[in-house]
């Protein structure tokens, strides 16, 4: 499988604040969408980004944009459930170095997926698992 997973706040700034992505990770998911491979978004990023709206940290617009996106069959976007395949790729990151559960979700579903992680989130990026920021 190609393609990308994007974290939270990845998927977040390309659809509204993309002068935030680093140029590697702007350039990564510019790339993958023209070639035509998936922007991976696991469904827990969905429920961080409601939670967020929520408290009043992210406008209904940003959840609206990311939404939109996920159901236009022409986007590159596309959802991945948190299912019993994602699941089993808990263990192989340790809660001791990544305790927050939506962060391990997402970097499991990158190691499920075996595809690149674009996330500035440097317990992730300490892990060792593929990370581009």
């Amino acid at each position: 499988m190609s393609g990308i997973v994007a974290d939270t706040h990845a998927i977040v700034w390309y659809f509204v604040e993309p002068v935030r992505l680093s140029a590697n990770a702007r350039a990564l998911i510019e790339q993958t969408a023209l070639a035509g491979e998936a922007i991976y978004v696991s469904a827990i990023s969905i429920i961080e980004i409601c939670y967020l709206v929520d408290k009043g940290r992210l406008s209904a617009m940003v959840l609206q944009r990311v939404v939109n996106a996920l159901r236009d069959a022409n986007a590159a976007v596309e959802i991945i459930p948190v299912d019993l395949d994602v699941a089993l790729a808990l263990p192989r990151i340790a809660r001791a170095d990544v305790p927050d559960m939506p962060d391990r979700i997402i970097a499991a579903t990158a190691l499920h997926l075996n595809v690149p992680l674009i996330s500035r989130d440097r317990q992730i990026r300490a892990t060792g698992i593929h990370t581009i920021w």
